[in-house]
C-alpha cells in the first residue's frame, strides 16, 4: 500500500465563510454543513477541479508503514491521497497540531446520577460502563499510539454549598490525570454534562446567566488551583456541548430565533467567565492553552455570526473545539446507512466540506481548531466501513493541522450508541481494526 501526497500552496485565502443555516438532526454533535464552499482567491493560474483546489503535481512515496496491528481477515485500510496544507506557522498551531489523534475516556467520570442510584458518589465512575480506570489501561492508550486523552468529567453530584468541590471526586480526577500526564499524553479536562436544568449548574439564556457564570467561576477557580502544578500538557476546556437543553432547538440553530441568538451571546460571556477566572489564578494557569466552544459544540455553533472567541489577556493561547458525527446518517443516526466509501462522494462530501470551512474559517487565519469528539457507531457489524470512515475523518483533519478525539464510551454490544474500540473490561477484544486506520494516517 502506497501514500501519494499531493502538496497545495494556497497563496491568498479570502476567510470570510459564515455558518451554514441549515436543519440539523435531533442528535448531538450532528451538525451537517450544507450549502456553497466559499470561493478562494488565488494568485495560481491552474484550473480549479471539481473540489475547488487547483490540479497540481502528485508523485508517490515510499511505501507507507504497515498498521500498527495486525488487521482482521479481510479489512484493509484505504490508500488515500495525503493532501499538505498550509498552516500559519504560530505557536498555537503547533501546539493544537502536537495533540495529534486523541481518545475520550468517554461515559466515566462524565457519567451523573440525578436520581440517587449509584452506591455513593465515586462508584458513579463506573455506573454507565462499569468500569473503574486503571493506569493499565492509560498505559494502553499511549501503546495504542494516541497522542491525546481527553477526560470528560461532570462535576455537579460532587458539590455542596457555594459549588465546593468534593475532595475524593477531585483527588480521583486528579489522580487520573497525572496517570495520562506520566505516559506523555496531553490531557483535555473539562466541564461536561452540567448544562441540563436538574444539574444546576449551566444554562445558556439570560435567566440563567448569572447563576451560570457563578458556577463556571467557582468550578475553574478549584480546577486551576488544584492543577496549577501541571505544565501545558494539561489544557483547560470551558464546556462541553453548552446548549438549551429541552427546547425545540436543543440540537440545532434556528438564525432567525430570538432564544437561539440570546444563548449564543450568554454562550460567549460564559466562555469569558472561564477564560478570565483561569488567567486570574497566575502560575502555569497563565500560560495555559484553552478550549471554547460555541452553542452545541456544533459547526453551526461555532460559525454563528453571533459567536465570539473570548478575549485573552494572554496572546495566541485559545484553541476553538467542535465535535463532528460527520456524515450523521452514518456517523450517529439509528437506522440511518451503514455505508460508507471513502471512493463514494455521498459519503465523503460532508466531511470534505467540513474541513475545508474549518480550514478558510480559522486554521488559515492561526486559530487552532480540535474537533474533540467524533466516531461512528456500530451498526451490524459494519467495520469494514468503520475503517474506511476513521482513515478517511483522520486524514481529511490532519492534513490540515486539526487533531480530533474518538469518542469511546465503552460499548460494543446491545441497542445502544456503540462507539467503544478500546475493551476496558478485556483490552484483548478492542476494535484494533478501527485503533489501526486512526493511527495509519494521524501524522
Amino acid at each position: 500500500m502506497k501514500k501519494r501526497i499531493l502538496t497545495i500552496l494556497l497563496v491568498a485565502l479570502i476567510l470570510s465563510c459564515t455558518g451554514c443555516q441549515n436543519t440539523a438532526p435531533d442528535k448531538p454533535g450532528t451538525e451537517e454543513p450544507t450549502g456553497a464552499v466559499p470561493t478562494e482567491t488565488r494568485e495560481d493560474t491552474a484550473a480549479p477541479t471539481q473540489s475547488g483546489l487547483p490540479e497540481t503535481e502528485t508523485y508517490p512515496t515510499e511505501s507507507a508503514e504497515e498498521p500498527a496491528f495486525p488487521l482482521s481477515d479481510g479489512i484493509t485500510i484505504p490508500e488515500l491521497e495525503v493532501i499538505h496544507y498550509t498552516t500559519p506557522d504560530t505557536e498555537a498551531m503547533r501546539f493544537a497540531d502536537a495533540l495529534g489523534v486523541g481518545w475520550n475516556l468517554g461515559n466515566t467520570f462524565d457519567a451523573y446520577d440525578d436520581d440517587g442510584y449509584a452506591a455513593n458518589e465515586m462508584a458513579i465512575e463506573e455506573y454507565w460502563q462499569h468500569t473503574y480506570t486503571t493506569r493499565e489501561m492509560i498505559a494502553d492508550i499511549k501503546a495504542f499510539g494516541f497522542d491525546s486523552i481527553r477526560i470528560p468529567v461532570s462535576w455537579h453530584n460532587h458539590v455542596s454549598g457555594d459549588v465546593e468541590i468534593s475532595e475524593q471526586w477531585l483527588s480521583r480526577v486528579d489522580e487520573v490525570i497525572g496517570w495520562a500526564l506520566d505516559e506523555g499524553l496531553y490531557v483535555i479536562v473539562n466541564i461536561h454534562h452540567d448544562n441540563h436544568p436538574q444539574a444546576g449548574g449551566i444554562y445558556p439564556d439570560s435567566a440563567h446567566l448569572e447563576a451560570s457564570k457563578h458556577y463556571i467561576q467557582r468550578i475553574w477557580e478549584q480546577l486551576s488551583e488544584r492543577f496549577e502544578k501541571y505544565d501545558e500538557h494539561l489544557i483547560f476546556e470551558a464546556m462541553n456541548e453548552p446548549r438549551l437543553v429541552g427546547h425545540n432547538n436543543e440540537w440545532w440553530i434556528d438564525p432567525g430565533s430570538e432564544d437561539c441568538k440570546d444563548a449564543i451571546r450568554c454562550i460567549n460571556e460564559l466562555n469569558q467567565t472561564f477564560v478570565d477566572t483561569v488567567r486570574a489564578t497566575g502560575g502555569r494557569n497563565a500560560n495555559r492553552y484553552l478550549i471554547c466552544t460555541g452553542y452545541c459544540a456544533s459547526f453551526d455553533g461555532v460559525t454563528s455570526p453571533f459567536f465570539r472567541l473570548p478575549e485573552d489577556s494572554t496572546p495566541d493561547h485559545l484553541i476553538l473545539m467542535m465535535h463532528a458525527y460527520t456524515p450523521y446518517s452514518f456517523a450517529l443516526d439509528w437506522p440511518g446507512t451503514e455505508h460508507f466509501s471513502v471512493t463514494e462522494e455521498d459519503s465523503t462530501s460532508e466531511i470534505d466540506e467540513l474541513m475545508y470551512r474549518l480550514y478558510m474559517k480559522y486554521i488559515g487565519q492561526g486559530i487552532p481548531v480540535v474537533i474533540d469528539e467524533f466516531g461512528a457507531r456500530d451498526k451490524n457489524g459494519n467495520l469494514q466501513e468503520r475503517v474506511d470512515f476513521a482513515a478517511y475523518f483522520v486524514n481529511a483533519a490532519r492534513s490540515r493541522g486539526i487533531s480530533c478525539f474518538w469518542w469511546d464510551n465503552n460499548a460494543f454490544s446491545g441497542d445502544g450508541e456503540l462507539f467503544g474500540i478500546y475493551d476496558r473490561r478485556d483490552p484483548a477484544n478492542s476494535t484494533y481494526d478501527i485503533i489501526s486506520a486512526l493511527m495509519y494516517y494521524s501524522k
